[in-house]
């Protein structure tokens, strides 16, 4: 069993209890997760606690629940939309100190340009304001019970950013799945639908480049052949 997508994550006893031990060599990353979960203790959001870290190691209670990528696609998308509210109470709290800034889009606009990949109507939409940002809300980092959301995992990209951007990547990405769960993500944030689609271009450019120097190549092919379909 684990709990979100990074891969050294294991279920280990201490003391009778069932914990969780996340791993990971980039200092940064686990500095950033560190820094976010116990900034977020107390806040009322589901998150880990943490029991003990050491460096390269955190060691952290067991949310209950399972993923929402692990459901069927109308529970998945009803954990989308239950799961609204608890980015808005993300994003209405005061980011600790030492997260990594908002992501270069300007940067990842010309990295892609000039990497080639295939023609997208790249530009930075209108700044919507600063706030804690999770990084990678998706469906394989939120854990649900029912209809309620029990656990929000994976805390290692948190950042300083925008609100609308990191609402816009959840959406597309469960958009590729099922454009019901983009739809219904967006409403129960209370978003305008057209702010969060001008980001979409962005996303789709940072995820192409993600599989361009990350892999796999049948990932990347796969999004390349939708993108080049990219509405007008």
């Amino acid at each position: 069993m684990r709990q979100g997508a990074v891969g050294h994550v294991r279920i280990v006893v201490r003391d009778g209890r069932r914990l969780v031990e996340k791993r990971m060599t980039d200092p940064v990353r686990h500095g950033t997760e560190v820094r976010a979960l116990r900034a977020l203790a107390g806040s009322g959001l589901p998150v880990p606690e943490i029991v003990a870290e050491r460096p390269g190691s955190i060691l952290m209670t067991l949310r209950p629940g399972r993923r929402l990528d692990e459901l069927d696609p109308d529970a998945r998308r009803e954990g989308l939309r239950a799961s609204a509210s608890a980015l808005r109470m993300l994003h209405a709290l005061h980011p600790p100190a030492g997260l990594s800034p908002a992501p270069d889009d300007a940067a990842i606009i010309a990295r892609y340009r000039d990497a080639g990949g295939p023609p997208l109507p790249l530009e930075v939409p209108p700044a919507s304001g600063r706030a804690f940002c999770h990084g990678d809300w998706s469906d394989g980092n939120l854990l649900a019970t029912g209809a309620r959301i029990t656990g929000i995992v994976d805390w290692e990209s948190a950042h300083v950013g925008d609100p609308l951007r990191e609402l816009a990547r959840a959406a597309w990405a469960a958009g590729r799945k099922d454009p019901h769960s983009a739809a219904a993500l967006i409403d129960a944030y209370g978003a305008e639908p057209a702010a969060v689609r001008a980001w979409y271009p962005i996303h789709a450019a940072e995820l192409w480049l993600w599989f361009a120097e990350a892999g796999p190549a049948e990932y990347l092919d796969r999004l390349t052949a939708e993108l080049r379909a990219w509405p007008d």
